[in-house]
């Protein structure tokens, strides 16, 4: 079935002043034509696809603009095309799957390297990394790293994304070296929007064209000995300091400042997002989607037994909300196709609103959250990786069983709270409203049941968190 970009085409001809919504792609499609891009081109293959398919359907636009755009038979050959760059002030992108991709560019992409460019070059590398993955154990980071091209991991957030492809072509100019930027999975589908500025036409182009062939033929660009001798010392010893001169001086690194001024924590751009809702978790920090049951209802009129009662009731759940985070994080994290990371992402959403409606209602409560938190949740993380590994069937079967025990708990709860405590009630009920639904959508997307001893296994490590997380 083919697909057809209407509506991402017109996307692209915004200007200063409008606003764009789409995906992370789309958005580095729409970056390129800001940035002055002369040529494009690429090896199709998810999660890049999108940018190439939406350039090859606009090519009547991008001819307006003289942007050469050209679908590439191979990976090695989309990084050939960059060599344009080399002898001439053009700035080129390419995009392909990695790391596959990159190792069959590898030959195009040490020479490009090492020869240096005069105009700006910018691989979109679609990174598909880990379990699930074409290549479980080996990433971009290393062959960026021995081939001393800069890698670029900007967070997933649209005007980040946009903001380090315009940078990535400067930086890649400042230092006379190839840009890498990685697109995770989750970065390349992550929506939102960005302010859109005009499209640069190229400095050098199909309609920009350069007079003549260089001057002087330049010897020391050749990708072979001994002109390559000089070019590996030119990466330490110029190169290499001006990128990183460049880096500090335009704030490429992003620093978010907090309470705490001694202490911090460096992270991928990529995974900032994950670690943002870990630390959230942890912290009890969650932002919900949806309003409080109960909010509305007034304060019950509670005994000091009855208060600890429901506040030990009320901290077991909030401490199964952290635990339920760990879990489909940890479990999207090794899912192995989009459809079910979706269905994790979707049921996390709503273990988020249960995360912030039982730290509320605690601190009605006059109560805290459990002080073994961060316990929880790496044990949870440990075992929804385990529970992925398996496959996404028994994935998909770990959450129905966890959802049926945490349902019948919750049921449980509902009939030991104060039976006047009628806001706590209204917050448990909704919460096994949802579990039930979570349940019901992992089975219906293909669960298989759980062998016995595990299921057992999971009750036992449950009754250990209800017992521990009712007093601590």
């Amino acid at each position: 079935m083919e697909r057809q970009f209407t509506k991402e085409i017109e996307s692209l001809r915004l200007g200063d002043g409008e606003t764009f919504h789409g995906e992370g792609i789309l958005a580095v499609t729409k970056a390129l034509l800001q940035s002055g891009v002369s040529y494009v081109g690429g090896y199709q293959g998810a999660p890049v696809s999108h940018l190439l398919d939406v350039m090859v359907q606009a090519r009547e636009y991008l001819d307006e603009l003289g942007v050469h755009v050209e679908a590439c038979t191979s990976e090695a050959s989309a990084a050939a095309m960059l060599g344009a760059s080399i002898n001439y002030p053009a700035r080129g992108a390419v995009t392909w799957k990695s790391i596959v991709g990159t190792n069959v560019a590898a030959d195009a992409l040490s020479y490009l390297a090492s020869a240096g460019v005069m105009g700006g070059t910018l691989i979109v590398l679609g990174e598909d990394y880990g379990e699930g993955g074409v290549v479980a154990q080996e990433r971009s980071h290393a062959y960026a790293l021995k081939s001393l091209i800069w890698l670029l991991d900007p967070r997933p957030n649209l005007p980040t994304i946009v903001e380090m492809v315009e940078r990535g072509f400067e930086l890649s100019e400042a230092s006379n070296t190839p840009v890498m930027m990685e697109m995770r999975i989750r970065a390349c589908h992550v929506r939102g929007s960005f302010p859109a500025k005009k499209n640069l036409a190229p400095a050098v182009s199909t309609r920009a064209k350069l007079e003549g062939p260089p001057k002087e033929f330049i010897y020391d660009r050749l990708a072979h000995p001994p002109a390559t001798f000089r070019q590996e010392k030119l990466k330490n010893d110029v190169r290499l300091p001006a990128a990183r001169r460049f880096i500090l001086e335009k704030k490429l690194n992003e620093h978010f400042d907090g309470a705490e001024k001694e202490l911090g924590i460096i992270v991928q751009g990529g995974l900032y997002n994950g670690l943002h809702r870990a630390l959230r978790t942890l912290a009890g920090v969650a932002l919900p989607a949806r309003p409080t049951p109960g909010a509305s209802l007034p304060q019950p009129e509670l005994s000091e037994a009855e208060r600890r009662h429901a506040a030990g009731l009320m901290r077991v759940n909030h401490t199964g909300e952290v635990c339920a985070q760990a879990l489909y994080a940890a479990q999207a994290l090794v899912a192995r196709t989009p459809e079910v990371r979706a269905r994790f992402a979707t049921a996390a959403r709503d273990e988020e609103d249960h995360l912030a409606w039982t730290a509320t209602r605690l601190a009605e409560l006059s109560d805290r959250t459990s002080l073994l938190n961060p316990l929880w949740y790496a044990g949870s993380f440990a075992i929804g990786v385990a529970a992925g590994v398996a496959g996404d069937r028994a994935n998909l079967g770990f959450v129905v069983e966890t959802e049926r025990q945490v349902e019948e708990h919750l049921t449980a709860h509902i009939e030991r709270l104060p039976p006047n405590d009628t806001k706590s009630r209204a917050i448990v009920t909704q919460m096994r409203d949802d579990e039930a639904r979570h349940g019901a959508m992992a089975l219906e997307a293909g669960a298989v049941s759980l062998p016995f001893p595990v299921r057992r296994l999971m009750r036992a490590a449950a009754d250990v968190m209800r017992a521990v997380a009712y007093r601590i």
